[in-house]
């Protein structure tokens, strides 16, 4: 998986969100906004290949998470960002 062009974290009135950028990416419709970890996942994945497996080993590197958790909630995460067509 990759995180799909166009979609950028910016922090908006103290929010993280990912901002769609050019013509063909402009849709107000749906402001998908991060949470602390979710946003330090998604600035450590532009440009590179990722797996949940991938996204786990960052969370257990930088937060007290048992390896267990962090891949449930990348799994759900991964899912959740697939649904907003932020990832291919």
């Amino acid at each position: 998986m990759k995180a799909k062009p166009g979609f950028n974290l910016r922090t908006v009135c103290g929010e993280q969100i990912i901002v769609a950028e050019g013509k063909e990416n402009i849709d107000f419709s749906n402001i998908i906004s991060m949470n602390e970890s979710s946003a330090y996942l998604w600035k450590n994945i532009q440009g590179k290949d990722f797996t949940a497996e991938t996204l786990a080993d960052l969370l257990t590197d930088e937060y007290e998470v048992t390896r267990e958790q962090a891949l449930d909630d990348c799994n759900t995460l991964i899912k959740q960002w697939f649904e907003a067509g932020i990832i291919i």
